[in-house]
This record gives structure tokens, C-alpha cells and sequence, in this order.
């Protein structure tokens, strides 16, 4: 199978199995990151508004639950082929936890130090009503994102092996 389209797959196969991990979440009346934000955010964009004192008063833009989960999607393709990239091609032929587990955590990063801050919430979310609550969830989650791409990739070597 073609390497660009595994990583793909292993990207959007993570990126489910931390969706599914939400759905959990909620079925608890454990919130999760609305996407609709996501969305707002990227939307605004194309209007050169980078920065929301709080993105969830901002006004609301066209289209912008669909916007949001695409690049919520793009966001774990993109990481699996940071996964790739550092781990190499090899690692897609035998899937390991840890490598995959690094970049889940390491992923992270983007929401600590750029999309929270941008949302308004502050750097790792410090103007949240509870900011730890939020980093252990966060935390957490990308932990999950992290076992996802070593399900997806070991799961996605299986079915190429039979294929």
C-alpha cells in the first residue's frame, strides 16, 4: 500500500478513536472540545482575525461545525505524518506503542501554546474556570490520540498482511 495513503489512514483512524474516547466522555456529561470552535476560529481566518478575547462570544461564522471537524481531522493526518517522519516508514511496517505515544503527547503542544490562547483561554487554558482540569483532560485525550495511531497502524499492517 501506498505510504501517503497508510498515514492518512493511520491519521484519521487515531483521530476516531479519540473521537470515540470523547463520545464516551459525553455520555458521562464529561464535556469535550466543541468543534464548531475549531471552526470559528479557522473561519475568521480569511477575515485576518487571529485572536479571540473569547471565542465562544465571537460571531458566528458559515459552515463552521464542518470547518471545524475537517481540521480537526487534518490536525491528526498532519500528526501521523509527523509520526512517520521522525519514526520513519519502518515504523509504519511494524507499529510500536511508544513512538506513537510521544507524538500523541507531544501534540499537545499545539493546543497548549496555540489554540487556547487564540480561543482566549490562555496559555495551556490558565483562564479557564478550572485550567487543571482542563490539562488532565487534555492530557489525557492526546494520550488517547496517541494509542490511536498505534491501534490504527497496527491494525491497518494486519489487514495489508491478509491483503
Amino acid at each position: 500500500m501506498n505510504i501517503i495513503l497508510q498515514t492518512i489512514l493511520v491519521g484519521i483512524g487515531a483521530t476516531i478513536f479519540m473521537d470515540l474516547y470523547a463520545l464516551v466522555l459525553n455520555l458521562f456529561n464529561i464535556k469535550t472540545l466543541d468543534y464548531r470552535f475549531l471552526g470559528r476560529w479557522i473561519g475568521n481566518f480569511f477575515k485576518g482575525n487571529f485572536y479571540h478575547s473569547k471565542i465562544t462570544e465571537s460571531p458566528v461564522i458559515t459552515f463552521e461545525k464542518p470547518l471545524g471537524w475537517i481540521t480537526h481531522y487534518l490536525i491528526g493526518i498532519t500528526f501521523s505524518f509527523i509520526l512517520v517522519l521522525c519514526f520513519g516508514i519502518k515504523w509504519l511496517e511494524n507499529p510500536t506503542v511508544l513512538p506513537a505515544l510521544f507524538i500523541g503527547i507531544i501534540a499537545i503542544l499545539g493546543p497548549f501554546f496555540i489554540m487556547q490562547p487564540a480561543f482566549g483561554f490562555g496559555i495551556a487554558g490558565s483562564k479557564l474556570p478550572n485550567p487543571s482540569k482542563a490539562r488532565i483532560m487534555s492530557f489525557i485525550t492526546h494520550v488517547v490520540f496517541g494509542i490511536g495511531l498505534f491501534v490504527s497502524a497496527y491494525a491497518l499492517c494486519q489487514i495489508v498482511k491478509i491483503l
